[in-house]
């Protein structure tokens, strides 16, 4: 299934017992609509507070059940139970062997910030506000460096039973900064090493005062807080604190204290997932 989820309401995707979350609001209704009780496997879990437009699921269903189970009633009725909170996009029987974490090769998330002297309430919980004036150009060149394969120790929290000597390597294939403008349209900035993925804003999230700032990044994998430590990092260049270049010895650094303060959760946004046939649920 590809489901789509505001995640303001819940303490991230992984069910954790007596709060809320993603993945037990699913596992319940999918429960109601088979009459067995389902695990989830996802794409990628998010954090407390992180939406998703295109996050992936499977799940296994009893065989004596599975044949006599219509995709179509599926979604409909996940989604008069979740919506408009949680909605399945679409579903459909899955592959042999098909994992939605394992088979997956890339991800594609956005981050968005509002750049402005006052706050927009109509986007607060979909990006971060930062009243300091930003220098997109420079936010830019910061994110060259993030292209390739490199060690992210320095922009991700340590898995739990490892060693701060164990490197956690990653691949970025694109990564972008878009700006759009009440007064002046869009315009984008861009470092990539071939397209590189739309940022995924439109028009009806123009605040009403200063420029909305979506970055949108893709890669094989993400670690925890990565994306947010990205971008609190590459944000703080955009402040003037810190120059293009820092991020190249952050990076090298694999030190986890070199980098800024993660952004906050609202702005982060699971966009797409990719799979082996470069299709992108």
């Amino acid at each position: 299934m590809v489901v789509a989820y505001d995640g303001s309401g819940f303490h991230g995707f992984a069910a954790q017992r007596h709060l809320p979350t993603v993945a037990g609001a699913l596992t319940e209704a999918l429960g109601r609509v088979v009459r067995s009780p389902v695990s989830l496997t996802c794409a990628g879990r998010t954090d407390a507070g992180v939406h998703a437009l295109g996050q992936v699921v499977h799940f296994d269903v009893p065989v004596g059940r599975s044949d006599g189970l219509d995709p179509a009633v599926l979604v409909s009725s996940c989604n008069s139970q979740l919506g408009p909170a949680i909605v399945v996009r679409q579903a459909e029987v899955a592959p042999e062997g098909f994992d939605a974490r394992r088979s997956a090769t890339a991800r594609r998330y956005r981050y968005l910030v509002v750049n402005a002297p006052v706050a927009d309430p109509l986007l607060a919980g979909l990006a971060w506000h930062v009243a300091d004036p930003l220098d997109l150009r420079a936010m830019a060149a910061a994110s060259d460096a993030l292209l390739g394969e490199h060690d992210f120790r320095a922009f991700c929290r340590r898995v739990p039973g490892t060693s701060p000597d164990d490197p956690i390597p990653r691949r970025v294939t694109a990564a972008s900064w878009t700006e759009l403008s009440t007064a002046e349209g869009t315009g984008t900035l861009r470092a990539s090493r071939r397209a590189a993925p739309a940022a995924g804003s439109t028009a009806a999230l123009v605040p009403a005062v200063g420029s909305l700032l979506a970055f949108g990044i893709e890669a094989n994998a993400f670690c925890h807080q990565m994306v947010r430590s990205l971008v609190g990092t590459v944000v703080d260049v955009g402040r003037g604190r810190k120059r293009p270049s820092d991020v190249v010895w952050i990076l090298r650094s694999a030190d986890r204290q070199q980098a800024a303060q993660p952004a906050p959760p609202w702005g982060l946004t699971l966009m797409e997932v990719a799979y082996g046939d470069g299709r992108l649920a």
